[in-house]
């Protein structure tokens, strides 16, 4: 089915052109003259995603988006502004409004037609993963029934920053995390390291292929001292024969990490500095469930994929905002609602 997207631009040259742009990329197309009528067509149609100009008469762009923010269905669609505006704090007013991305004139088709597939198959991961969480029992059931199958296990203890494995290794065997935390990153050739994964209790990491030798691909490392049990690739074979449910409750959330992954990867690309930091720390608070995040500044900045100078700098935005409080290594939530809300 085509995606719609609502098109809202004063200027009538402009409208059309992109208008002509969209449709010829398969997208069903509303346009709109002025913000009032956007906001109109908005609610009436349920467009899949929307662009707007800023500088309109009666109701600017601005206007309009902070009129759907209000709006329990609108908020949700992603909100792309498009204008010859191309001041730093014209764009930051923009995306702390809750914008998704921003476009300025003169454009290039193919500018515009990234930025509208990136957003919609981010909302579409979006959408997936929350629909996952609203079956949260169903988790709890595969979590019980695992640990069941696995309880004699031997446990390995790592202590922190002790190396799990290397990128290289042979990979005969599948983590299971008992208790601690651990990352797995992988270095960049000019030495910089992307933290590719964070595994709290009960997650799975390490995971290559049932069927050929495939060395790891990453390296894994206790953040924390950690309690792992190592599944070898005969015992999944075995739990496969022995019991399928449960070999298919073992694959699913095996999936539901990929997608997991993959979803850091788009914020890692298309979102903000200040909402990528604030993803991350929401991403280990989920994992600690404390309000109090343990993670060192180079760990977090790995993490996010940033530089540690430019981590900082958000923090201490954050800080001045109330939003937060920081200690060594450590970062304490005062306003999670705000970190959540943060563009």
């Amino acid at each position: 089915m085509k995606k719609k997207i609502l098109l809202i631009e004063d200027d009538a040259i402009v409208r059309e052109n992109t208008a002509e742009i969209l449709i010829l990329a398969n997208y069903n197309v509303l346009t709109s003259d002025n913000g009032k009528d956007g906001i109109t067509k908005a609610n009436t149609y349920q467009p899949d995603l929307i662009i707007c100009d800023i500088l309109m008469p009666e109701l600017d762009g601005y206007g309009v988006l902070q009129i759907m923010m209000r709006n329990e269905e609108l908020q949700k669609i992603p909100f792309i502004f498009m204008t010859a505006k191309t001041n730093h704090s014209d764009i930051r007013k923009g995306m702390n409004l809750g914008a998704s991305d921003y476009i300025t004139k003169p454009f290039e088709e193919s500018e515009l037609l990234s930025a509208i597939e990136s957003r919609l198959k981010r909302n579409e991961i979006f959408e997936k993963k929350t629909r996952k969480e609203d079956s949260g029992v169903i988790k709890k059931i595969r979590f019980e029934d695992l640990e069941k199958v696995f309880k004699n296990k031997k446990r390995f203890l790592y202590k922190k920053r002790k190396t799990i494995y290397c990128k290289g290794n042979s990979s005969n065997f599948i983590f299971y995390v008992v208790s601690g935390l651990v990352k797995t990153y992988s270095t960049h050739e000019d030495g910089k390291e992307l933290i590719t994964g964070i595994f709290k209790k009960h997650d799975f990491f390490g995971f290559t292929s049932l069927t050929k030798n495939i060395p790891y691909h990453e390296n894994a490392v206790a953040i924390k001292e950690s309690k792992l049990l190592k599944i070898s690739k005969k015992e999944i074979y075995d739990l496969v024969i022995q019991n399928p449910q449960l070999a298919i409750n073992f694959f699913d959330i095996l999936t539901e990490n990929l997608n997991s992954l993959k979803e850091s990867l788009i914020h890692l690309a298309y979102d903000s500095v200040r909402k990528k930091t604030a993803e991350s720390i929401l991403l280990m608070n989920n994992k600690s469930k404390k309000n109090n995040v343990e993670i060192s500044r180079y760990d977090l900045a790995s993490l996010i994929g940033i530089a540690k100078e430019t981590l900082i700098r958000a923090l201490t935005e954050f800080k001045e905002e109330g939003i937060i409080e920081t200690d060594r290594n450590s970062i304490r939530i005062l306003d999670i609602e705000k970190l959540e809300n943060i563009k």
